[in-house]
């Protein structure tokens, strides 16, 4: 209850803080991992190339952003499956950590068993924009970078005891569920929108049940990390689009998640193209909503 009230008064805060605070001109990605409105764009035109499913939306117009273009407002992907509720695989209980210092609401970093730096460090990336990428290799099904998990203090051995994030078929699922496969159907549209108060994307996202109508908030908190649900995912209004309010995982990390990313990548002798930017984003907040299989993302080369 208490958390729910904070996360409200922040949002309010937020909301007006964002007409005070000025649009970022200079690019500081490298040296805070934060993005202007015109890299935000790039990147977005960077990721509707290698993942069609996503486009650009222009919304609502009278919620547009006069710092963004009037059809690229924001990035929209829909009808994402999501086959399972969290609590199938949720792993055992390895505590949490808490942050409640750092004046805006919340922060949980849970202590999964992933090896984050190795996997940070084999990442390579596409150095070329979109329009002179060549045509992509299959997706990669790599498991997600965790966005709370990446400090290196914390990071842990594998787990054995981790379940597979590997996904069902809806066939599949349909077949071996019987009259249970009704939970196993659930859809959402994902969105990413610019934060200009934070100066990083923003995930967003609203789900539908097998007939296709809205989940409730209760609902959309099933297919949430129990870790994040009221905590980094907060429900508000959508920045774009006008009511119902929607899940969003909050913003205020993603810089720092992507300067230690960028930094790691640089000490063994590569480098981040910010055009990049929202194929990593992508993959670093799939620790929040696990089984919302939204990332089909290819692996880049450098």
């Amino acid at each position: 209850m208490a958390t729910g009230l904070k996360n409200k008064l922040l949002g309010a805060y937020l909301k007006t803080a964002e007409y005070v605070v000025p649009v970022l001109k200079d690019s500081k990605f490298k040296e805070t991992g934060v993005l202007t409105p015109e890299e935000f764009v790039a990147a977005g035109d960077h990721l509707v190339h290698h993942c069609p499913s996503w486009s650009w939306m222009p919304g609502d117009k009278d919620k547009a952003k006069p710092f963004l273009p009037p059809d690229k407002q924001y990035l929209e992907t829909k009808n994402v499956p999501c086959l399972r509720r969290c609590k199938q695989m949720e792993l055992p209980d390895e505590g949490e950590i808490i942050h409640d210092d750092l004046g805006e609401g919340d922060w949980v970093e849970p202590k999964i068993s992933v090896i984050l730096t190795d996997k940070v460090r084999d990442l390579t990336l596409d150095s070329k924009p979109a329009a002179a990428a060549a045509d992509d290799d299959d997706d990669d099904d790599d498991e997600a970078v965790d966005i709370e998990e990446y400090d290196e203090e914390n990071v842990e051995e594998s787990d054995p005891a981790a379940l597979s994030s590997t996904q069902p078929s809806a066939a599949a699922a349909s077949a071996e569920g019987g009259g249970d496969n009704l939970l196993l159907t659930r859809t959402y549209d994902l969105h990413i929108t610019y934060d200009k108060y934070y100066q990083t994307p923003r995930l967003w996202l609203f789900g539908y049940n097998e007939k296709n109508k809205p989940l409730t908030v209760e609902e959309m908190y099933e297919d949430i990390s129990q870790d994040h649900a009221n905590k980094t995912v907060t429900v508000e209004s959508h920045p774009h689009l006008p009511p119902p309010p929607r899940a969003s995982v909050h913003p205020c990390r993603h810089a720092e998640v992507m300067k230690k990313i960028v930094e790691t990548v640089a000490e063994g002798g590569g480098e981040v193209g910010v055009h990049s930017y929202l194929l990593i984003f992508l993959k670093f907040v799939q620790a929040v909503m696990p089984t919302i299989d939204y990332d089909f993302t290819r692996e880049f080369s450098m």
